[in-house]
């Protein structure tokens, strides 16, 4: 049983939190499609995070990875191959498609696609100019530094 939920409400009372909503309403949209092949999404590190997909009988031809705008697409459409007289087919080789909201400065790191386990490598690089910083406290060079006396200059009597 599918339950949508009317944000509505909150877009009246929010200003600057549209893409969370569109998030929220994309995720919800997208859980009701497919939840074939099934997959697992671990944090790995501190910054660092996996999605494992269960694409038994697929190869490495059979998929596809594309990153666009904080979007991770995996599709895959298996290969038609000439009927070979299965009297049984319980692999199944249906085309699929997912779709992944990745965070700001999230990036792929690598894919690799070993034992019927497609494992995508995740990465949050935050930019330098965006990390927080330690300010240096200094005191004020004016106090911080004892004037040295003032000397007249004069000549010296004979």
């Amino acid at each position: 049983m599918a339950t949508s939920y009317d944000y509505a409400p909150l877009y009246r009372s929010s200003v600057g939190f549209d893409r969370v909503f569109n998030l929220l309403e994309n995720a919800q949209r997208a859980r009701s499609i497919s939840d074939w092949p099934p997959y697992d999404i671990v944090k790995t590190g501190d910054d660092s995070y996996r999605i494992s997909i269960a694409v038994a009988g697929f190869e490495q031809d059979d998929l596809d990875i594309t990153f666009q705008s904080n979007l991770l697409t995996v599709t895959g459409k298996k290969q038609e191959t000439a009927n070979e007289g299965y009297l049984h087919r319980g692999i199944a080789g249906r085309s699929f498609e997912h779709r992944f909201e990745l965070a700001d400065h999230v990036r792929v790191n690598g894919a690799d696609l070993k034992n019927g386990l497609l494992s995508i490598d995740l990465v949050r690089e935050i930019p330098e100019a965006l990390k927080p910083r330690k300010i240096d406290i200094q005191a004020n060079p004016a106090l911080a530094q004892p004037a040295a006396p003032a000397q007249i200059e004069a000549q010296k009597a004979a």
